[in-house]
């Protein structure tokens, strides 16, 4: 807590504790020694019960109440020491509170005393001297004259069983009578321990010197303890919210922002912040409620700005959703995002729903990390389009598994959703389509394997009866119509399954494959210049896209001879070589180099890789250096220089080219 949280004693509390903390007492020990922030167990009057109702100035709870006498009627919690304004401006580790390193004082105004002297209060004994018998705070004892402390641990006795007031129990046994009521945290350097249940505020400061550092985790640990020794203690769980928020723990933050408001149902700060997380999950009614009540306060202006700008979104949404306006259901799910609701997983996979209808597969399938973190416990009975908010979490993915094949994952999505929301009437579809469809795929694969072409052809037409953009189904009957020589048909179901996912490999190379049977070899150059661009090092496409252009050339009647695919750089020795070389028809690429040039090796080699790429190509080496005719009739005065020819003539020319440069150029003139 900051220091302008700190509430002024009326007792003088404060001004005692800086009294004994002052340096400008010679005769005190070192209190380095005393360590006066380690939490200590009170002392108590023989009249007194352990446990009791006390007041903290910097409790989280006024007035909380302990396990035993309790009053009838609790006193109004003041929820102070929460971190209401922490989450949006977390500080820079290494910031500080007040005090010495690695020293946390207690913040606790207890009414008793930090050091018994053998009196019936502290203030009876000098402040500038230390009595022999006085009991340090972290349950210590430091005689007058000793170097160094005991290794032992001394616990003060309770007054209860064999020990009286003020009596030390070695070692810190556990002995009857003896609360020992422990935990532990960490602050700087130190490891500090907690014997008391009035030491949970002292916990919830360090969890908050923790979260001001930016150390969620260690502050979540803290509060957690907190929680454990003070369970009805609002502020802790408010705070323990806020450390889960920024760890983006948004669901469990929900259940404990509810369980803060459930123990004081008029905590302002925990329904504004419960408001606030529910808009961002997009439960715009659950979120109205918290947001306007507040304490009785009167609902933020901006906060129903919000509120009414992710209504109308939303509502658009559902509308779009109706007709199978997939584009505007896209854009509107997009601004109810940036309204505000930026943690919803319902409208990611209604963002997916949309892409997947539009037929942006790839996009769709990168949405599903974001509707993947789903808590089933939290929005269950929450609607959606009309049905249960978890259920369409599952509709959507069943449907992005169905189309990119996933046919046993989209079977099980679809029952989650079935068995969720067994109710609603497009989740019963789904399901019944879902398993149908992934049957009639397993039953046309095991018909493939068997060679079964025709039957196999039926069975993927009967999945395509429950889901007519299917991909994969289209993609698998053209390999049956393929096997039965019908490639026509392949070809049209190739290009159905290319429409609904154009970046489909295998459907390309089908379609491909099925061109080239039908000698359209134009078509087919095309696909495989399509697949080379992907599959840059696959051979096999290389080599048929090579024969593809050897038989579209000769389909044009152009003379085709010498050509041979997959071809090393070939080497120029001499003029007529390279006049030969460069007059044979389709394309040459001519590197002209020096041995010696380090530049001229680079792209010699990047040369090699391209005469892999590009088979139908000459690729061509002139070292100037031992062929200068070559290099003198050619006006080559800088090395490296690339030249390409086309039946002869010279159609680019390239000085000291990059290699994406080269690499665009020799795809240019392939073509």
């Amino acid at each position: 807590m900051s220091q302008s949280e700190k509430p002024i004693s009326d007792l003088g509390l404060n001004e005692m504790t800086d009294r004994l903390t002052s340096d400008k007492n010679d005769n005190k020990p070192d209190f380095r020694k005393l360590d006066l922030g380690s939490p200590v167990s009170p002392l108590f009057n023989r009249q007194r019960p352990l446990l009791t109702t006390t007041t903290s100035s910097s409790s989280s709870s006024s007035g909380s109440v302990s396990a035993q006498n309790a009053p009838s009627q609790p006193p109004r919690k003041s929820n102070s020491g929460d971190l209401s304004g922490l989450l949006d401006s977390l500080p820079t580790v290494g910031s500080s509170r007040g005090g010495r390193k690695g020293h946390v004082r207690s913040n606790s105004a207890s009414s008793y005393p930090l050091i018994y002297s053998g009196g019936s209060s502290a203030t009876s004994s000098p402040i500038n001297a230390l009595p022999t018998g006085n009991i340090c705070p972290s349950g210590r004892i430091l005689k007058t004259g000793m170097a160094s402390r005991s290794s032992k641990t001394d616990v003060l006795g309770t007054g209860s069983g064999n020990y009286g007031h003020g009596s030390i129990i070695r070692g810190g046994v556990q002995t009857e009578g003896v609360t020992n009521l422990r935990a532990s945290y960490s602050v700087g350097d130190q490891k500090k321990r907690v014997t008391s249940v009035h030491d949970a505020d002292e916990l919830k400061q360090a969890g908050n010197q923790q979260y001001r550092h930016g150390h969620l985790i260690e502050a979540l640990g803290l509060y957690d303890q907190a929680i454990s020794m003070s369970p009805g203690n609002a502020t802790y769980r408010f705070n323990k919210a806020v450390a889960l928020i920024g760890l983006n723990r948004l669901f469990q933050a929900v259940k404990e922002l509810e369980e803060a408001i459930k123990l004081d149902a008029g905590y302002g700060k925990a329904h504004h912040r419960l408001g606030s997380l529910l808009l961002r999950l997009g439960q715009v009614e659950s979120a109205k409620r918290h947001l306007c009540i507040q304490g009785g306060q009167k609902p933020d202006v901006n906060d129903m700005k919000k509120i009414q700008a992710l209504e109308m979104h939303l509502n658009k949404c559902t509308d779009a959703r109706k007709v199978s306006d997939w584009k505007t259901l896209l854009k509107e799910c997009d601004a109810a995002i940036a309204a505000g609701a930026d943690a919803c997983t319902q409208l990611y996979a209604c963002k997916a729903e949309a892409l997947l209808k539009l037929h942006l597969l790839d996009d769709a399938n990168a949405n599903l990390p974001n509707i993947s973190n789903f808590d089933s416990s939290s929005m269950t009975q929450s609607t959606f389009f009309g049905m249960f908010a978890e259920a369409y979490v599952h509709f959507v993915r069943a449907q992005v598994e169905m189309a990119f094949g996933r046919f046993e994952d989209a079977v099980k999505e679809a029952e989650k959703a079935g068995q969720i929301d067994p109710r609603n009437v497009e989740v019963s579809v789904l399901v019944t389509n879902v398993r149908l469809v992934s049957r009639a795929r397993t039953r046309g694969n095991n018909l493939f394997k068997s060679e079964r072409f025709t039957e196999a052809c039926a069975a993927y037409g009967e999945g395509l009866k429950h889901d007519s953009s299917n991909s994969i189904l289209y993609c698998n009957r053209a390999a049956c119509w393929f096997k039965l020589g019908m490639w026509e048909r392949s070809v049209d179901d190739c290009s159905q399954a290319l429409s609904i996912q154009p970046n489909y490999t295998k459907a390309l190379l089908r379609r491909a494959a099925s061109n080239s049977k039908l000698e359209r070899w134009g078509e087919a150059v095309k696909d495989y210049e399509v697949l080379r661009k992907d599959l840059p090092d696959d051979s096999e496409v290389a080599e048929s896209l090579f024969h593809a252009q050897v038989a579209f050339k000769k389909s044009r009647g152009e003379e085709v001879h010498n050509l041979k695919f997959g071809g090393e750089v070939e080497l120029v020795s001499s003029l007529e070589h390279f006049k030969a070389a460069v007059s044979l028809p389709g394309v040459s690429v001519v590197h002209f180099k020096m041995e010696t040039n380090q530049n001229c090796s680079q792209i010699s080699h990047f040369l090699d890789t391209l005469s892999g790429r590009h088979p139908s190509i000459n690729f061509l080496k002139v070292d100037i250096e031992e062929t200068p005719t070559v290099g003198a009739i050619e006006k080559v005065s800088i090395v490296p220089t690339v030249k390409i020819y086309k039946n002869g003539i010279r159609v680019k020319e390239m000085v000291c080219p990059s290699p994406e440069f080269l690499d665009s150029s020799v795809r240019h003139y392939s073509c």
